[in-house]
């Protein structure tokens, strides 16, 4: 009877509480389900503001704090990435085929006569000081800006993760804090040569003349003051875009003047256009004093210039060396130096 009593109790007990745990975990689902839901849309909803730019709340004080999602940023992306990355690469092979092309079909421009062993002073230590820095400068932030553009196609894919990382913070490091430098540069050439590059009449009749190196007017040598017309040209290229691309690299290396998003992404489009005008200019001044003009390095090398050169590329300004020479207004320095060259010439003649 006992037995019988506790096993009847513990079967409605097991019921109950069967029952009782069901209808309890019914509205427990429900619930969990209910609650994805919400959070799931409140999410969706949440994002959707961020994603248009609806500003929100936060203790930055820097510009644009509340917006952590810029959408026309998307603009700039897609010049970045889609327009002027393969336009860049395509401007600049292209000035490399072009300087190729115009070695092979046209050829370096050659001396008409024979040099003459007597040397003119062009350019000074100073000078050429000022020349190699900007150069080296130059020439090195355009390695490590392409490396920083491109970098990632051409070497990524093809070296360890680790030796990747290393490249692209170097080149971004360097970039940064040489930049500035270059800035510095350009206003010291800007001060240096600024009288020699203002452009004169004489300067358009050499580029109606293609500067005597292609065409009917090939080997003419067309007159030209201390700097002819493609060198003033290349000049004011250097200050005007070089002026640009520093000041812009400024705007991205120090956003701690309150730069939007916008004034960075602006910032980071003129820096790119204006380099790659820079690098497109350069590749062809490069041709010239390495192979399209003879004795073009030499001057900047060794700061001499041979008289037949002097005369034949830059008549105007031969002449007016020659007229102070005569009128004794070179400088003692100067003097003694056509002296000794005069004297070895004479012996050379003797002997």
């Amino acid at each position: 009877m006992s037995r019988g009593l506790l096993s009847i109790m513990a079967a409605i007990l097991l019921l109950f509480s069967t029952f009782s745990m069901a209808s309890e975990e019914a509205p427990k689902g429900a619930s969990n389900t209910a609650q994805k839901e919400m959070v799931q849309l409140a999410g969706a909803d949440y994002w959707r503001a961020v994603k248009g730019g609806v500003e929100g709340t936060t203790t930055s004080r820097s510009a644009e704090h509340g917006v952590l999602i810029s959408t026309p940023g998307e603009t700039w992306y897609i010049l970045k990435e889609k327009w002027m990355s393969p336009a860049g690469a395509v401007a600049i092979f292209g000035s490399i085929f072009m300087v190729v092309a115009f070695y092979l079909i046209v050829g370096p421009l050659k001396l008409s006569k024979a040099r003459t062993g007597r040397t003119m002073t062009r350019w000074t230590r100073w000078d050429r000081a000022l020349h190699w820095s900007m150069a080296f400068t130059f020439l090195t932030l355009a390695f490590s800006g392409l490396m920083l553009v491109y970098g990632k196609h051409f070497l990524k894919p093809y070296v360890p993760t680790d030796l990747w990382g290393f490249v692209i913070w170097l080149a971004k490091q360097y970039h940064n804090y040489v930049g500035p430098l270059f800035g510095i540069l350009v206003v010291l050439v800007l001060l240096k040569w600024w009288r020699k590059s203002i452009f004169r009449k004489v300067d358009f009749q050499w580029f109606m003349k293609l500067g005597g190196m292609v065409g009917k007017h090939k080997g003419s040598h067309p007159s030209a003051e201390f700097s002819n017309g493609g060198e003033k040209a290349l000049f004011w290229l250097l200050v005007v875009f070089g002026a640009i691309a520093a000041a812009s690299g400024l705007v991205l290396d120090f956003p701690i003047f309150d730069q939007t998003r916008r004034d960075m992404e602006l910032a980071n489009l003129v820096h790119g256009i204006s380099a790659l005008i820079l690098i497109c200019g350069f590749v062809f001044h490069i041709y010239i004093g390495l192979f399209g003009m003879e004795g073009a390095l030499e001057g900047m090398v060794t700061g001499e210039v041979d008289e037949t050169w002097a005369k034949e590329h830059h008549d105007l300004w031969y002449e007016e060396m020659k007229a102070k020479e005569a009128n004794g207004e070179l400088d003692s320095a100067q003097n003694a130096k056509q002296d000794d060259v005069k004297g070895a010439t004479a012996n050379e003649q003797t002997s």
